[in-house]
Order: C-alpha cells, then sequence, then structure tokens
C-alpha cells in the first residue's frame, strides 16, 4: 500500500487486514463446532487447524458489503500448495477468468509466477457438510483447491482471485532477486496490476 500510495495511480484501492490471535483456551473452536459467518452462511468446523480461511471467508463478506468490485486475497493457505507447486510458483484460483487474466499478467510483468489452478465443481462437493452450509476442509485429496473453494464461497459473484503464497512466502538462501527470507511476494504484482488498472503502464 504504501508503493500504491507514492505511485498515486487514478484508481481506489481498499486493503482488509483477516488478522486475529489464535489462542488457545477452555472456550476455544473444537471440530464439530458450527459457526456463523458476517454473511449468514454457517461453517462447519472439521480441521481447527484450517482457521485462516475462515477469517477470509469473513473478510470477503465485509469487502462485498462495501462495495468493493474486484477482490485479490492473498494468504500462506496450504501446505498442499508447496506439494504441488514447490516453491517456485504461487496458486492462483478464481472465479472470474478475465479478472484471472489480468492478475496472471501482472505477475508475468514482475517476474513473481503463478500458476492457475482448477476450480471444477466437483472439487467443491468435497466442503460439503451434513450439518452447515460448508466444511472448513475438504479432507485430505486437493487441498489448494477445496481451500480456495471455501474461500470463493464467500466471494460469491463478485470477481475474485485467490493467490495461495504458502510456498513462496519465505526462502532459506537466496533465490535471484529474493534474499534470504520474507520474499515480499506478490507485492510487485499486486503493484503492477493497480498501475495496470489505471492505466499507468
Amino acid at each position: 500500500m504504501k508503493a500504491i500510495a507514492e505511485l498515486t495511480p487514478a484508481i481506489n484501492v481498499t486493503v482488509i487486514v483477516a488478522a486475529t490471535e489464535n489462542l488457545p483456551s477452555g472456550t476455544a473452536t473444537k471440530p464439530g463446532d458450527v459457526l456463523y459467518s458476517m454473511s449468514g452462511k454457517t461453517i462447519e468446523v472439521d480441521n481447527t487447524d484450517a482457521e485462516g480461511r475462515v477469517t477470509l471467508a469473513d473478510a470477503l463478506s465485509y469487502a462485498k458489503n462495501i462495495g468493493l468490485q474486484r477482490l485479490v486475497d492473498i494468504a500462506t493457505l496450504t501446505g498442499a500448495i508447496r506439494t504441488s507447486l514447490g516453491n517456485v510458483r504461487m496458486g492462483l484460483f478464481a472465479n472470474n477468468q478475465a479478472w484471472a487474466d489480468e492478475v496472471l499478467k501482472a505477475g508475468e510483468a514482475t517476474g513473481e509466477r503463478m500458476w492457475q489452478l482448477p476450480m471444477d465443481h466437483e472439487y467443491k462437493e468435497l466442503n460439503r457438510s451434513d450439518v452447515a452450509d460448508i466444511k472448513n476442509t475438504g479432507g485430505p485429496s486437493a487441498g489448494s483447491i477445496t481451500a480456495a473453494h471455501f474461500i470463493g464461497e464467500f466471494a460469491e459473484s463478485t470477481p475474485w482471485v485467490h493467490l495461495d503464497i504458502a510456498a513462496v512466502s519465505m526462502f532459506d538462501k537466496e533465490k535471484g532477486i529474493y534474499t534470504k527470507g520474507a520474499s515480499g511476494i506478490p507485492v510487485r504484482s499486486l503493484v503492477r496490476l493497480v498501475m495496470s488498472l489505471s492505466d499507468c503502464v
């Protein structure tokens, strides 16, 4: 946001940080609990370690409620993305191909490599719950895809891209333009995306 502010593009950009403390206690969430999300949809807690996507659900609902027209969420969401793509590319998931293409183009221009994964309806079925509108995990198969489907449930029809950066957020040694430690991915891509949308590049 600091970079975007300094570049002063002619476009409004809103950032929502879905941050919360994750502390165990006697009233902590348990497997089998059913939560009410901001959207009104109910969520069955199938796995308490899949808590980040639950906060993202409300962040997307909030973004829609304040009238945002295009959404990109970024999260170090799943270990499964490392299994799929290693630490070379981040995973991209979307409900709108034109919007996905804009984000992919920004990634290509900046060298922050992305790979779009499928969002077939059959994967979404893995999140089906018997006691709520949706479960927060879809089991051991296709973990990154079912996580994206969970988040996408709350984006609904608003053009949305999810970037799973779990495998590229940190490097244990220098790698090209990246130093050891936090990579900053996908800052360059997001700045480029905003500049492109405002016709500055």
